[in-house]
């Protein structure tokens, strides 16, 4: 990360390997957007057009009408409409995504939180429209909100580092394993109560944190097909990274001295062939290592790497 808390928000689209920071903004943006267009439209008499409006980007339990707008599978997980309803899901992403960053890197954060809130969200459909219990609702039950993709990350928070201690308010030092497990009974006890679908899409997207975690310990991400649609946006909104070009003045060597940069002559090298320039050399090395940080967090990286990256950085 780049700074404290706010800053690292405020600048959360300005810099790679921050998906922790960017998926909380989106969250926050959206909120905001939606709060605005809820005030102004239902003051203007416009309220149940605002209803009709979100109910689009929210998740239907019906099959039919899902398949209408099956975009909602994937916009509702970052729709919230209560004050204390995102704020509590923010901590919780705030709290556990930190560690899943720091163990995982930026980008399995990012497949975690995805695949929970598809996993929650696609239990939700499955249980509402297979449930004599939902028979009566289903047609009108709506869902929305990241607690699914929150609850992937608490739990894979939890299967990855169990013993990892926060100090609660009350409570003081608890083991992570023990909040994940309050949470996902909570969940169960609660899933035939007033918030029966939120409470199954935390089960869902509990499951398959867990899930996660125990197979990328056995060398099977399956968060990749989420990773390679995320790289395809990225690329397509982004400049061509051909096109960008990154220049640095080479320091010069001094008596005695060695100089980063340098590179040793190829005494075996024939004439006319073709070397490449210690610059490409260097920006090469350096975009393997943001590679690196991007896949496995910072920490992954050795002492020789970080110093590269250190010295880089100050040209």
């Amino acid at each position: 990360m780049y700074g404290n808390f706010w800053e690292n928000l405020k600048n959360a689209f300005r810099h790679g390997d921050n998906s922790l920071y960017k998926l909380i903004a989106i969250n926050l943006i959206l909120w905001a957007v939606f709060i605005v267009l809820n005030v102004f439209m239902t003051i203007s008499g416009f309220g149940e057009v605002y209803a009709q409006l979100i109910s689009y980007f929210m998740l239907p339990a019906s099959l039919a009408r899902l398949l209408t707008q099956p975009w909602s599978l994937f916009t509702y997980m970052f729709l919230h409409e209560g004050l204390f309803h995102i704020l509590f899901n923010m901590l919780f992403l705030y709290w556990f995504g930190q560690l899943i960053h720091q163990f995982l890197g930026s980008r399995k954060l990012t497949n975690l939180y995805v695949l929970g809130g598809l996993a929650g969200g696609v239990f939700y459909l499955l249980i509402y429209n297979l449930a004599p219990y939902f028979s009566s609702s289903v047609d009108s039950s709506l869902m929305l909100g990241a607690s699914a993709g929150v609850f992937a990350i608490v739990v894979g928070a939890a299967t990855l580092s169990p013993n990892t201690t926060f100090f609660l308010l009350l409570l003081g030092p608890v083991k992570i394993k023990y909040i994940a497990i309050f949470y996902v009974i909570l969940s169960f006890v609660n899933s035939a109560g007033a918030n029966a679908g939120g409470e199954l899409a935390h089960l869902g997207g509990a499951l398959i944190g867990y899930l996660y975690i125990i197979q990328l310990r056995r060398g099977v991400d399956l968060g990749v097909p989420v990773q390679k649609v995320g790289i395809f946006f990225e690329n397509l909104f982004s400049r061509n990274p051909s096109k960008i070009k990154v220049s640095f003045r080479r320091p010069k060597a001094k008596t005695g001295t060695f100089s980063s940069y340098s590179k040793p002559t190829d005494t075996t090298s024939k004439v006319g062939s073709t070397k490449r320039s210690s610059e490409e050399t260097s920006q090469e090395e350096i975009d393997r290592i943001l590679d690196k940080i991007a896949e496995r967090g910072y920490e992954s990286l050795n002492k020789e790497e970080k110093r590269k990256l250190f010295e880089f950085s100050k040209k």
